[in-house]
């Protein structure tokens, strides 16, 4: 669809069916149609671009719901991560006013992404900033799955009576629902097991105590596990046909996991080592997936034209 792009991250699609796509680096906000034709809107302004092997910047977009002309972002300033919202209108990039401030920040863990449930209320997915005790403390921002309201508010009914819906993370960069309306999450293990967890109102997954399965009922398991670390690093999530289709970083392929219900097949790898690092799985409007390769991150050798956004027929 395209190339020649710098760590394609978020992607969001217009009533169009053209596309949105930030440059995790660059901040760029690019326009790509379904022909493949890219444009560049705009720069996201008091975006910070990670150094070295930092993983922040223009992270995960969301469009606000009934209203393409607003666009939800997550992004890493000097001081935090945050939640910005901007205006899209007219083609062009407006300034970002915050939403939500004080996410902690770090090299790595940042998390990122951003799920508006139809019910209006925005999911955030947040990293641990590397302080992995963070992560089981609800008061805390860090290493949870966030519920909000578009003013950044907490959403009504969350289970602590603040912004966590979930804890217990380490670093969730997917975020899907299935066809009935559950949520579901990637999230990047240690050393010991990557995740595919079904988020759960309250539930608490175990980080930094459990890494993968438990027998412990205090955390909830997750439906399926990569093992090691080195074999998946689990990215962008898309679930459509009752399968979850999962981006692989270290993996190098798109990973295909059929669901039933709640529960999950073995990881299926299609692509293996055919496109390098593959950060971002969308499913788009036409029914095909849009798939975004990570190879210009400084942890590989980029190919020919990377990075690169790709279409796969199901």
């Amino acid at each position: 669809m395209a190339d020649d792009l710098e760590v394609p991250w978020g992607i969001v699609f217009l009533p169009s069916g053209d596309a949105l796509v930030g440059e995790r680096g660059t901040a760029r906000l690019l326009r790509v149609t379904p022909k493949g034709r890219t444009t560049t809107l705009g720069t996201v302004r008091g975006v910070v671009a990670p150094s070295g092997l930092g993983e922040g910047g223009l992270l995960g977009l969301a469009l606000a719901p009934g209203d393409p002309d607003t666009l939800f972002a997550y992004v890493t300033s000097s001081s935090d991560n945050r939640v910005v919202r901007l205006s899209v209108a007219g083609g062009r990039v407006g300034r970002p006013r915050a939403v939500l401030t004080g996410i902690p920040t770090s090299t790595h863990h940042h998390g990122g992404r951003l799920l508006f449930a139809p019910d209006g209320t925005l999911f955030v997915s947040t990293g641990d900033a590397e302080r992995s005790a963070l992560a089981q403390d609800t008061s805390s921002l860090a290493g949870k799955v966030l519920r909000i309201r578009t003013d950044g508010r907490a959403a009504p009914s969350n289970p602590f009576g603040n912004r966590t819906w979930s804890y217990g993370h380490r670093n969730i960069e997917g975020l899907a629902f299935d066809a009935a309306g559950r949520l579901w999450a990637t999230e990047f293990g240690e050393k010991k097991s990557d995740e595919l967890n079904v988020i759960r109102r309250g539930g608490n997954y175990g980080w930094p105590v459990v890494e993968g399965r438990s027998d412990d009922d205090r955390y909830r398991s997750p439906a399926a596990t990569w093992s090691p670390t080195s074999s998946c690093s689990p990215s962008g999530l898309a679930i459509t046909r009752s399968t979850a289709f999962v981006g692989a970083l270290q993996g190098q392929c798109l990973f295909a996991v059929a669901l039933d219900g709640t529960s999950a097949g073995k990881p299926k790898a299609y692509f293996a080592r055919d496109h390098g690092r593959i950060r971002n799985v969308v499913h788009a409007p036409d029914g095909s997936l849009w798939v975004t390769t990570s190879n210009t991150d400084g942890r590989t050798s980029p190919g020919p034209h990377d990075d690169k956004i790709l279409r796969v027929r199901l």
